[in-house]
């Protein structure tokens, strides 16, 4: 069974408030992607592996990224407007395969055991996604910011990434948003907008997304923790 990763790292990190893009920013001595990057390599079951950038980004991350350190096994590709383009551009570049998995580029505390387990995951039910069980509690509100009412969070998830699809089900979702001018929050959110079902994979509470400063420490308390 082949399957690709398609890694998305074609943001500009506006609320991170930093002249570099989040994605380069030093985290324990590396790039934030070194260490998405190398999780990536490490589970050793990808058939490729394809870092989409933005295109003003892409001779900085050839050179100090993948040459650097050496990422001989990751392709280069120029993303697109937003992350939904960018994902498809992604998406078409790589070789027809069984599944392909997609990860934002900045959750860079992923684990092997999620992807793994998401993989498999999508093998048995064709749609996987890494989600946690919401914490907080969740109400509503309108436009005069007064509660509308509390969500019963029993049944919110929190959705992360990798979510992983079998890949004629994920390109199929991706040309049908695109004949519809559909733009979802997630690629789940593609494959259930045409009646696809997605399976739940357990992930976990360490793995958030690099959005901001305090995002970024707490990367690094987590780390200098030992986390693998």
């Amino acid at each position: 069974m082949k399957i690709a990763a398609v890694i998305v790292a074609a943001g500009l990190g506006k609320r991170m408030n930093s002249r570099k893009p989040k994605q380069f920013l030093a985290l324990a001595g590396k790039p934030v992607l070194w260490h998405t990057i190398r999780r990536f390599i490490k589970c050793s079951i990808f058939s490729e592996i394809v870092l989409v950038i933005n295109r003003d980004s892409w001779r900085y991350c050839q050179q100090n990224v993948i040459k650097k350190y050496k990422f001989n096994q990751v392709r280069l590709v120029i993303g697109g407007k937003q992350r939904q383009d960018s994902v498809y551009q992604g998406l078409k570049s790589i070789h027809p395969c069984d599944l392909v998995c997609i990860h934002d580029g900045v959750r860079c505390l992923v684990s092997e055991q999620v992807i793994k387990e998401s993989i498999a995951a999508a093998k048995k039910y064709s749609a996987a996604i890494a989600a946690v069980p919401v914490k907080d509690t969740i109400k509503t509100g309108n436009n005069n910011t007064f509660v509308i009412k509390t969500i019963d969070r029993n049944n919110l998830w929190s959705i992360q990434t990798p979510q992983v699809f079998k890949y004629a089900l994920i390109m199929k979702a991706y040309a049908r948003a695109y004949q519809r001018d559909f733009y979802g929050t997630d690629d789940a959110s593609l494959v259930e907008k045409m009646g696809g079902k997605v399976k739940l994979v357990m992930a976990s509470y360490n793995n958030i997304k690099i959005t901001t400063a305090i995002d970024l420490a707490i990367a690094e308390n987590v780390i200098r923790k030992g986390w693998q």
